[in-house]
């Protein structure tokens, strides 16, 4: 095209004057394009950007849509779990109360089981001295109504074993005065009330066989047999014979003895039986004495009982005799000393548990 197009004349320079305003025209024709292509870009960026907001906002509804969802999902979850929190918390109360409960009756009980078991181990001491205490007055309570002094021995041995086991250094003075008072018990002298009793129960047995002052002499009886079984003599006259046996009745018929007790004597033969009955009573009212450890009436009535034998027995009897002198031993056997008392060991044991229980 510019090959067709005739050659155009060589411009002229142009002057300096009427340029400017040319240039001045030529202006505002480029400024337009740029404004609207400046506008132009504006209006994309903004439409850009409002697409890109708009998408950003899609994004960001959805996102909170699904947030809303995942709150509202999670709302009902922690509404769901606020209810079973709360019957958890209303189970765990009313479990803790009764947790409480218990734990109290545990106290209370673990208080007690120490209690009694500091009372068990502050007052074994004092169950000691208490037992012994209590097993020393029942053994003297054995000994004065047997009158010996066999159980508080024995009593008194059974408490020192029982305190050397003890091994309790507080308790020493209580050994001390179970050891002075077994000392003092085996050195007293006491009645030997089994020993006696034995003696007066064969005393009784033997009042039977007492033969009594105005009894026939056995010795008269006995010269009959040996006179029956002497050979006989030479057959004498009738008369002699007569004569003999008359005589040998007379000879039977009247004895001439000493008469020192007129009415032992005079007593008739059906009174035998009771004047024997009553040396019984006497015999027994002297056994009597001796259980209830009335020594000065067991002498009075060995002493009366002694009397009647001398003054109904005949005294040349060898059983009378051997009664007397069993009744004179018991009268010196019967003492008026009564069964020694083991206060020393009773008052060590007072001591040591008004000790224990201050403790």
């Amino acid at each position: 095209m510019s090959s067709l197009s005739p050659p155009s004349p060589a411009p002229e320079p142009p002057s300096p004057a009427p340029a400017a305003p040319e240039a001045a025209l030529a202006r505002p024709g480029g400024n337009s394009r740029l404004a609207l292509l400046a506008l132009a870009a504006v209006a994309a960026a903004a439409l850009l950007s409002s697409v890109m907001l708009w998408q950003r906002l899609s994004a960001i509804q959805e996102q909170l849509a699904r947030q809303s969802a995942d709150t509202g999902a999670n709302a009902i979850e922690a509404r769901a779990l606020a209810r079973q929190a709360q019957d958890v918390a209303r189970d765990t109360a009313a479990r803790q109360v009764v947790l409480e409960s218990r734990l109290s009756e545990v106290a209370l009980q673990r208080q007690q089981l120490e209690d009694l078991i500091q009372s068990l181990s502050r007052s074994r001491d004092e169950n000691l001295v208490v037992d012994i205490e209590s097993a020393l007055r029942l053994a003297q309570q054995q000994a004065q109504l047997t009158g010996s002094v066999e159980p508080l021995l024995g009593a008194l041995r059974t408490a020192d074993q029982r305190l050397a086991r003890a091994a309790q250094p507080r308790l020493a003075r209580v050994r001390t005065a179970i050891a002075r008072d077994t000392d003092r018990l085996r050195s007293a002298s006491v009645t030997d009330v089994p020993g006696l009793l034995a003696r007066i129960d064969e005393l009784v047995r033997q009042v039977d066989e007492l033969p009594v002052v105005n009894a026939v002499p056995a010795r008269s009886l006995a010269e009959t047999p040996r006179k029956a079984a002497a050979p006989a003599p030479a057959p004498a006259p009738w008369w002699e014979r007569w004569r003999d046996a008359v005589l040998e009745q007379a000879r039977g018929l009247v004895r001439v003895n000493r008469i020192d007790q007129p009415e032992a004597m005079l007593l008739a033969p059906d009174q035998v039986f009771f004047l024997r009955e009553n040396m019984k009573l006497k015999l027994l009212n002297v056994r009597l004495s001796l259980l209830a450890h009335q020594n000065e009436a067991a002498r009075s009535d060995v002493a009366s009982a002694a009397a009647a034998l001398y003054k109904y027995f005949d005294p040349a009897s060898r059983r009378t005799q051997a009664a007397a002198t069993q009744l004179q031993q018991v009268q010196a056997q019967v003492r008026t000393a009564e069964v020694p008392r083991i206060d020393a060991t009773l008052a060590a044991l007072a001591a040591a548990a008004a000790t224990a229980a201050g403790k």
